[in-house]
């Protein structure tokens, strides 16, 4: 308790010599971690209605099948479960997750987290387990940290559920999928995640929710799903900060990304 009350302390005294900031345009906010009500308007939720398997949102209930789904997600069910998205991936989201990814903004993490738990509070049921998508090693040294397992730790604090950020693990290195499209992903990432051989026992029968930052054309997190069940997992669910609308051919254009790097 005395602790608690000293840690309350110091961080009132942090706030008086440093006042917490808007993650995004840097605005006083009454908390630290927070975002300002203007850029929190600039957020897009994922919110009812949307699709159970691909987490997009649809722009009427009628779109949606008797379970939930898509006409596309119906037609052909993806590997996991379901899935969930805290954001659609644009404006204000898209910022927060590349300046996570890419300018070691590590608080936008904690932000992030927390909405991923609103979002999947379905599908975070006791007992499950949180995994992450992995980064290859040498990707891992670039950038030092992963930030699907930063968001990964974040839920599982939030959540009390465990997690285990080493059971996937990146064998080969792959391209950045940026500007590749969804034939092309899927053939990059085909075989390149593996299921740690020390973690293989405990993932049997175990139910897995699936943590990165964004759920584009999907075949990443296919990947990882399909060596997650071939391990012994019962089921996969998917639980990711944002989802990236549906584009033609290309999913993700990131011709900003050096401004949001500055």
């Amino acid at each position: 308790m005395r602790a608690t009350v000293m840690g309350r302390v110091g961080r009132q005294a942090l706030d008086l010599l440093y006042p917490p900031s808007c993650l995004l345009c840097g605005t006083d906010v009454v908390q630290a971690g927070l975002v300002c009500t203007h850029c929190f308007g600039r957020l897009q939720p994922v919110s009812h209605p949307f699709c159970k398997a691909c987490a997009a949102p649809q722009s009427s209930a009628a779109l949606l099948g008797s379970q939930g789904l898509c006409r596309a997600c119906e037609h052909r069910h993806p590997l996991w479960g379901q899935a969930r998205a805290a954001f659609l991936y644009a404006g204000a989201v898209r910022e927060l997750i590349l300046q996570l990814k890419y300018a070691d903004r590590l608080d936008n993490a904690a932000y992030l987290a927390a909405r991923m738990v609103m979002a999947g509070a379905d599908i975070l049921q006791p007992g499950c387990l949180l995994v992450p998508v992995p980064v290859h090693r040498w990707r891992l040294l670039t950038r030092r940290y992963n930030q699907a397992a930063l968001l990964a730790q974040g839920i599982a604090r939030r959540s009390g559920l465990e997690c285990m950020p080493d059971a996937l693990v990146r064998e080969r290195p792959t391209a950045r999928l940026a500007r590749f499209s969804r034939a092309a992903r899927q053939k990059e990432v085909g075989q390149a995640v593996g299921v740690r051989d020390s973690r293989r026992i405990l993932l049997a029968g175990r139910t897995v929710v699936l943590v990165d930052d964004m759920l584009t054309t999907g075949a990443t997190a296919t990947t990882c799903v399909r060596a997650l069940l071939r391990a012994g997992a019962q089921n996969v669910h998917v639980l990711v900060a944002g989802v990236v609308p549906e584009r033609a051919d290309v999913d993700i254009e990131l011709s900003d990304m050096n401004k949001t790097r500055a």
